[in-house]
């Protein structure tokens, strides 16, 4: 007897539009695309509108409060330093006469007071003062001053020249990085400190007031002196 092969069955060819195809889905049929109906799209669009309605008419009720309420023009708060005073009350203390320069409405102090000199060891009379063009220059005096303690003063910066002002010669030094000090070693015995980031017309304007401050207290200190001087009156004869 012959021998029967058995020829293998071929594998059934995949009907056209099939999945195996790469075609969407297993039935042939394109996917389905949602589409609004005209109510539909009309109501989407209405509550889009309402929306930027609603938006444009709390800006139109919030603008004109803004508008009849502008910005204050002032330059904020500036506090009420009566120099002189304060000096007056830390002259007994200070056991020297702490300037206590005549600016006018120029120089606004916004800082007047005497430090007891707890951490550094130098007692100082301070003033801060705002400068015509909006800087600042930090006035320091005091009696007790040492090389280390002026150097912390004038943040290490190196003696770049001299300045005249009120008649005197003022150290110039300047840090290179836009703050710069002016110092006198002599004033009324006293060593003053102007350091701040102002011009330097700035700086020669606030230490003549500081020079005429002392002069003034010294000319009214040795007037003081000169009335309270009373002749003895003559004795009588027995």
């Amino acid at each position: 007897m012959s021998e029967l092969q058995e020829t293998p069955p071929s594998a059934p060819a995949s009907p056209s539009g099939s999945a195996g195809q790469g075609e969407p889905g297993a039935s042939g049929q394109q996917p389905v695309k949602p589409v609004l109906t005209a109510g539909a799209a009309k109501r989407a669009n209405a509550s889009v509108i309402g929306m930027i309605i609603a938006l444009v008419l709390s800006i139109a009720t919030f603008l004109p409060i803004v508008l009849l309420n502008p910005s204050p023009k002032s330059d904020g708060y500036r506090p009420d330093i009566n120099v002189s005073a304060v000096a007056a009350n830390a002259a007994d203390v200070a056991g020297f006469t702490p300037a206590a320069p005549e600016t006018g409405d120029t120089f606004r102090a916004n800082y007047a007071r005497w430090e007891s000199g707890t951490g550094s060891g130098v007692p100082t009379w301070e003033v801060g003062y705002l400068t015509p063009k909006e800087s600042f220059i930090g006035l320091v005096q005091t009696r007790q001053s040492n090389p280390t303690w002026l150097l912390q003063q004038v943040k290490s910066a190196p003696v770049t020249g001299t300045r005249s002002a009120g008649g005197r010669e003022w150290e110039l030094r300047d840090t290179g990085k836009g703050e710069k000090s002016m110092v006198l070693n002599d004033a009324a015995g006293t060593t003053v400190i102007l350091t701040g980031s102002a011009q330097l017309d700035e700086f020669t304007a606030l230490a003549t007031a500081v020079l005429q401050s002392l002069e003034n207290a010294g000319s009214a200190s040795t007037g003081n002196s000169a009335g309270a001087t009373v002749s003895p009156s003559a004795i009588p004869s027995p």
